[in-house]
């Protein structure tokens, strides 16, 4: 019987991989046998979890990089070209949210911020790997986005925009690499248990509001993005392109 899940001799990049959802995605793509490049701004965070992964029987690796900066960017996937000669799968995780606040005192620094890495790292990372399994013949993006991207989050007014971009952009990128056998898709998360989202579960006022209109009752675990994410860069949804999937606890629901 066809494993579905197996993703041995798969190499995969995940991105805001040193901490949160990013590293639960890194550590359950290595139990399923794939080599994880672990990636983030800082190497040594990075190589932590590389190691952990090493030490449970996974195959890892660590690479440093800014998605907010092109340059890092080149030197990623010239580094990947080199070390592995392939890229079957791109987890589009990492992300900025500098400003928690009323929109109307957005400053240009937080803009700037949240718009090159949210939407312009996002973009081309794809573009990068994209153009690496279009010469492979295959492979899969996924796209962390955000419940935010359907309904803006208050207080948190470009960071919402950023991540309904990140939904548009999936859904281009979908229907245009389909043809190169590329499947590209979004997990849409939830409010999660991650110092990414401490504005909001720090606040106990923040933390009532948002719970009480969570049907589940409570703040997820980072641990339960990352299945949701095995299923999409497996054969198990080879089918599925373009699509969002939520976990939120039923939230938007």
């Amino acid at each position: 019987m066809k494993d579905l899940f197996n993703l041995t001799g798969k190499v995969a990049l995940v991105t805001g991989a040193s901490r949160g959802i990013g590293e639960s995605i890194a550590h359950l793509l290595a139990q399923y046998g794939a080599h994880v490049i672990v990636s983030s701004r800082k190497l040594e965070a990075c190589e932590a979890v590389a190691q952990a992964i090493r030490e449970n029987g996974g195959k890892a690796s660590a690479l440093a990089c800014h998605v907010g900066d092109m340059q890092q960017i080149d030197a990623l996937f010239d580094n990947i070209q080199a070390a592995h000669g392939q890229l079957d799968i791109l987890i589009n995780n990492a992300a900025a949210n500098p400003y928690f606040g009323h929109i109307l005192d957005t400053d240009l620094a937080a803009f700037q911020k949240t718009v090159d890495v949210n939407i312009r790292g996002y973009f081309f990372m794809s573009v990068a790997a994209g153009k690496m399994m279009r010469e492979q013949g295959q492979g899969v993006i996924l796209n962390t986005a955000s419940v935010n991207g359907v309904v803006a989050g208050d207080m948190q007014g470009i960071y919402s925009i950023t991540k309904a971009a990140v939904i548009s952009m999936t859904k281009s990128f979908a229907k245009e690499c389909g043809k190169f056998n590329i499947r590209v898709n979004a997990l849409l998360p939830g409010l999660t248990d991650t110092k990414f989202a401490s504005a909001l579960t720090g606040n106990d006022k923040i933390l009532k509001s948002a719970l009480s209109q969570i049907p589940l009752g409570r703040v997820a675990q980072p641990d339960e993005m990352a299945g949701t994410v095995l299923y999409l860069v497996s054969d198990a949804s080879s089918y599925t392109t373009g699509s969002t999937i939520i976990v939120d606890g039923g939230m938007l629901a």
